[in-house]
């Protein structure tokens, strides 16, 4: 796989049954990327392996005063030289490339994960939490995919060390070989408690981002009641809780070092103890003494990959943890795999007992907005993680939870009602998969967007037509931040429904898709909406007034069962407890039905003045 490839065609089906198996997996898809990296490691570090020997032979030849031996000995330090600088060059480019590859795999992984999940996802794992995990964690398990092959590349070097050595000069070759396997293992029961400081401090950090995250979100609700304060020292503490994790963690992590630093220290002088001593009594020649000392100093070198990889698996191990339990979730129904085609007709809900006849304006009343929201997804196929054994909601007579997710979200599309403006200009926010019969223009209509159209084209000086910052430009081209938060709350809910409405469904749900606008502008929106979707299903979750009285039937539901059916004022003349979540009636305006009047009385003044 080469970086110019990605994306992944098909990024696999991840093995999320933990998070150790998680990385098995990587590392199982990417085996000619770990092959070719090993490959060039072996001859990166058997380059550096073989610079001993070329010193060691140059002194022994200084020595024997033998010309040709130290051509032969300076002609292998060439060669050594020359494959360390190519085996280098070479294991940093497919190590960044497996790095990359596996970090895109990921991210791949996590966005088809979010597209099929919907909605859905942000209720059973925190946002906060798929942040991290998309950024943060993706560079932990990154890290881990690559060192894994420098990893082996010096394990293997090592142990090819300690044989020449032993093969070489035997004398000295021995103490090596027993001494260096103690260097490589003498971490080891330090690992484990450095793990649980990695894992304790990933936790705390994952925290704070979703901390951050929710108080980014939440901005402009925090200033309005004053409470920036409260919500900035709830992440001053958490960041420090943060800190001082890491310092735990950053302390058991210099414990080890240390120790990868004193110990062959320690072999190094046993070394040159012992060697002097043999090459004094004439066991060894110099050259041999060089050689092993040298050989020790240089495999310093390859023993840092086994702190490396120690310390890259603690701190993937949490990460891969949290990716798996994220790729874990599913759909709480899977397609049955039959083919029934793009399904129409009725939509139905046996459930509740909701039915929205096909190509009319539905609107449905919950007392819960709860209930609502909830109804709403499972109308769109999309029901909630307790609900199973709960029957198939039916468009045409065909189980949406069976249909593939493509063909159920083309069929059915569900607006909630906080729907999310993505960062870019308002031609990209409108530029969705659609039948095409419905053009941008009609949809901003009927959406009532003309404010919000003249607002773009006053934000951005770059889009003024004839750069005199009269405010001419093309709002079209206007960019529109991250989650719309340049606009108001009715504006942003404005140009969500535009972009539903582009798109054209064969049914399209809305929840509560007006209730930031003012009551002329939702009378207007209402009049757009049926319009325009005349001839298709619409189905709205909404209590006011204006909205069901455009609608041409309306379904009271009322603790999770249809409690009646007909058109608003019907509704509201013959039924006390529509009437009272229309109208917001307490228990004595539900005796006389001032209220309810009152409310007819200013539906028809509106009506009028529309």
């Amino acid at each position: 796989m080469q970086i110019r490839d990605l994306p992944y065609a098909d990024p696999g089906v991840a093995d999320a049954r933990s998070g150790p198996r998680f990385l098995l997996w990587l590392g199982r898809n990417q085996l000619g990327g770990q092959l070719k990296a090993l490959a060039w490691g072996l001859l990166h570090f058997c380059g550096v392996a073989g610079l001993p020997l070329g010193v060691g032979r140059a002194v022994q030849a200084v020595v024997d005063r033998s010309g040709s031996a130290l051509a032969l000995a300076g002609a292998l330090i060439i060669l050594c030289g020359v494959a360390i600088t190519l085996g280098d060059t070479m294991l940093h480019r497919t190590a960044v490339t497996n790095w990359i590859t596996a970090a895109a795999r990921v991210q791949q992984l996590l966005a088809r994960k979010a597209a099929e999940l919907g909605a859905a996802l942000t209720r059973r794992v925190a946002a906060g939490e798929v942040v991290a995990v998309s950024t943060g964690d993706v560079e932990k398990i990154g890290w881990f995919v690559e060192a894994l092959s420098r990893f082996a590349a010096a394990a293997i070097t090592v142990v090819l060390v300690c044989v020449g050595l032993v093969l070489y000069v035997p004398e000295l070759g021995v103490v090596v070989a027993v001494g260096v396997p103690v260097l490589a293992l003498a971490v080891l029961p330090l690992l484990p408690r450095a793990t649980r400081r990695a894992d304790v401090q990933r936790e705390k950090a994952g925290r704070a981002t979703e901390l951050a995250s929710d108080t980014v979100a939440g901005l402009r609700v925090l200033r309005g009641i004053g409470g920036e304060e409260l919500f900035l020292g709830r992440y001053r503490q958490a960041s420090q809780e943060v800190r001082r994790a890491a310092v735990r963690s950053a302390r058991m992590w210099a414990l080890i070092s240390a120790v990868q630093v004193l110990l062959p220290g320690l072999l190094l002088i046993t070394v040159v103890w012992y060697g002097a001593g043999l090459a004094q009594d004439g066991r060894i020649e110099v050259g041999e003494l060089v050689t092993a000392f040298s050989a020790v100093t240089l495999l310093m070198y390859p023993l840092r990959h086994f702190e490396e990889i120690a310390m890259a698996y603690s701190f993937s191990r949490p990460s891969a943890k949290r990716a798996a339990r994220v790729l874990a979730l599913r759909r709480t129904t899977e397609p049955s795999g039959v083919e029934y085609g793009r399904p129409s007709g009725d939509l139905y809900d046996p459930a509740t007992g909701v039915l929205a006849p096909s190509g009319r304006f539905t609107a449905v009343v919950c007392g819960d907005p709860d209930a609502a929201g909830l109804l709403a997804e499972r109308l769109g196929g999309h029901p909630a993680a307790d609900a199973d054994g709960a029957a198939s909601v039916l468009l045409g007579g065909v189980p949406l939870d069976e249909l593939a997710l493509d063909e159920a979200r083309a069929a059915v599309l569900v607006q909630d009602k906080d729907p999310v403006l993505l960062s870019g200009t308002l031609q990209e926010l409108l530029d969705v998969p659609s039948s095409g019969k419905v053009s941008a223009e009609d949809a901003l209509k009927a959406a009532q967007c003309g404010d919000v159209l003249d607002a773009l084209a006053q934000a951005s000086v770059d889009t003024d037509g004839d750069g005199d910052g009269d405010g001419d430009g093309d709002p079209m081209r206007t960019r529109i931040t991250e989650r719309g938060r340049s606009l108001s709350g009715g504006q942003r809910q404005r140009l969500a429904l535009a972009r539903s409405l582009v798109t054209d469904p064969e049914v399209l749900v809305l929840d509560e898709p007006t209730s930031a606008v003012d009551s002329h502008t939702e009378a207007r929106i209402a009049a757009g909406v049926k319009e325009l979707r005349a001839g298709r299903t619409t189905v709205v979750f909404a209590s006011s007034p204006l909205l069901l009285d455009r609608a041409d039937r309306v379904v009271f539901v009322h603790d999770g069962d249809v409690a009646a059916v007909g058109v608003h004022r019907e509704l509201l003349h013959g039924n006390a407890d529509y009437r009272a979540v229309v109208t917001r009636e307490t228990e004595e305006e539900q005796l006389d039905g001032i209220t309810a009047i009152g409310e007819l009385a200013v539906l028809e003044e509106i009506e009028e003045s529309a």
